[in-house]
């Protein structure tokens, strides 16, 4: 067995790879209960050393720590240079950070051959790359780098100083500055400006030079025009990558924390005329399965996402849909903790929260558990045969894109402020229990659809354990089946 592993950073993750086939993926936050757990937790080691120690041959980790180092020095990051907490495993491999991102798209992907594009805060050096990805006659793996920018010209630096800017958590809230971005209106001065942040107005790792911060400060804009126009800075930008990766390839793989952001895939999917890969867990996390399938060396087998904790249950699977379904009709909301936990950020069935899309007070609901803001929006599940009934535009299995919303008013719970929906198709040959809640679902009701938001309140990691599910069931008065 090959463990990969990534930590140090943010969202530190672990991936176990046995004969080409992923037996289990995770966070260290679903162990520690500490949201984007920067490294492997004791709880977590202690799991998998219990569980899968004996028989690790391999040891990977996610990048190489000497020349991260390097880079921390020119920016001035003394303190972390000279910190001296030990990796959780000792590595027998260490990989470029960028490269293992384009291991966990690649290797994991449908393709043969691809071009990867790798886009995030920052690796060792690189914050943006470009890899010719193919298979020997031997099946054996081959990278070419083709293209990078390295730090401190970053796109997912500049994004994230905006999140903080405007009073979000940076490395934590991109993605609520994304759905801010809906709410706002574009001004050409507060583009440029942006623009300009994004090509040189970094204050190396110490997030918005003074004269922007100033200039954005001084002219009293709105946080919502601010997202509205750096996510359009940001498409500019995605767009211009991609043309020049597509040069190499008509396939795509997608990886690295920016590629999250659903607004901008939705795009970049239609540049690609569909042939794009982004795997469940493209950021930090993620790294430790690219890890794993680079000392693998060839393409893995990927079924689902479905690769965590498990959660046991000592009922049949027809009796908690029912239990589910039952909960849903009486209360509108109900806590869904079974089988696998996902690997990624985003709930997709066994750690989830559903409710009712159709009711005018459900949002409110679901955002009073979550303790959330209420522009945020939710995201919708359905049957997959029924998603050209009510979405226009590019879906996904694993919530990765937006579409328009045609059933808006009948849905009101699942649809954002400019009409869009994350819609996340449920197939029939899906590993999630999800498919068979959204059935009887739509035989009781006639609506193939439910919102879907992760099993957490904000700022913690979703439920892990049967424990965690029992705990958030006491705390937040939210029925969880299990």
């Amino acid at each position: 067995m090959i463990l990969g592993w990534s930590e140090g950073f943010h969202d530190a993750g672990v991936a176990i790879i046995n004969d080409g086939r992923i037996v289990f993926a995770t966070h260290s936050e679903r162990f520690s209960g500490s949201k984007h757990e920067r490294y492997i937790s004791d709880e977590c080691k202690r799991y998998i050393d219990s569980t899968y120690g004996e028989g690790i041959v391999w040891k990977a980790f996610y990048e190489r720590p000497f020349l991260k180092k390097t880079r921390q020095l020119y920016a001035g990051q003394y303190k972390t240079v000279f910190s001296r907490r030990p990796m959780a495993w000792q590595p027998t491999h260490t990989y470029p950070h960028h490269l293992s991102h384009a291991a966990a798209a690649f290797q994991t992907s449908p393709y043969s051959e691809a071009v990867a594009v790798v886009v995030d805060a920052i690796g060792e050096w690189d914050c943006t790359s470009i890899w010719k990805c193919s298979y020997d006659k031997k099946g054996m793996v081959q990278y070419k780098k083709l293209y990078s920018e390295k730090y401190p010209n970053s796109i997912g630096l500049w994004y994230t100083a905006l999140t903080q800017f405007v009073g979000l958590k940076p490395l934590d809230e991109e993605y609520i500055f994304m759905g801010m971005a809906a709410y706002g209106n574009h001004n050409a001065d507060l583009e440029s400006k942006l623009d300009t942040l994004l090509n040189g107005g970094l204050n190396l790792h110490k997030g918005i030079s003074s004269e922007v911060n100033s200039f954005l400060k001084l002219s009293s804009y709105k946080s919502e025009d601010i997202a509205f126009n750096a996510q359009k800075v940001l498409e500019s930008k995605l767009e211009k990558i991609f043309r020049k990766a597509l040069k190499h390839s008509s396939n795509v793989v997608y990886g690295g924390g920016v590629a999250l952001n659903c607004v901008a895939n939705s795009k970049l999917h239609a540049l690609c005329n569909g042939n794009l890969w982004i795997m469940p867990n493209p950021g930090d996390a993620g790294g430790a399965l690219g890890a794993a399938c680079l000392a693998y060396g060839q393409q893995v087998e990927w079924t689902s996402p479905y690769l965590g904790y498990y959660i046991p249950s000592t009922r049949t699977a027809k009796q908690i849909v029912t239990d589910v379904c039952n909960e849903l009709e009486t209360k509108g909301m109900v806590g869904l903790a079974h089988g696998p936990a996902e690997y990624g950020p985003r709930a997709l069935g066994n750690r989830s929260l559903l409710a009712d899309p159709r009711g005018p007070n459900v949002k409110d609901l679901v955002n009073s558990v979550k303790r959330r803001q209420k522009f945020r929006p939710f995201a919708p599940a359905i049957l997959e045969e029924h998603a050209s009934e009510y979405f226009d535009g590019p879906v996904s299995r694993y919530m990765q894109m937006v579409s328009f919303c045609k059933k808006s008013e009948e849905l009101p719970a699942i649809v954002h402020a400019d009409g869009t929906s994350r819609v996340q198709t449920v197939s029939e040959d899906c590993d999630t229990i999800l498919r068979d809640v959204l059935e009887e679902w739509y035989k009781r009701t006639g609506c193939p659809v439910l919102l879907n938001t992760s099993l957490n309140i904000r700022g913690e990691p979703m439920v892990h354990s049967t424990v965690s599910a029992i705990r958030f069931e006491k705390e937040y008065n939210v029925k969880v089946i299990f």
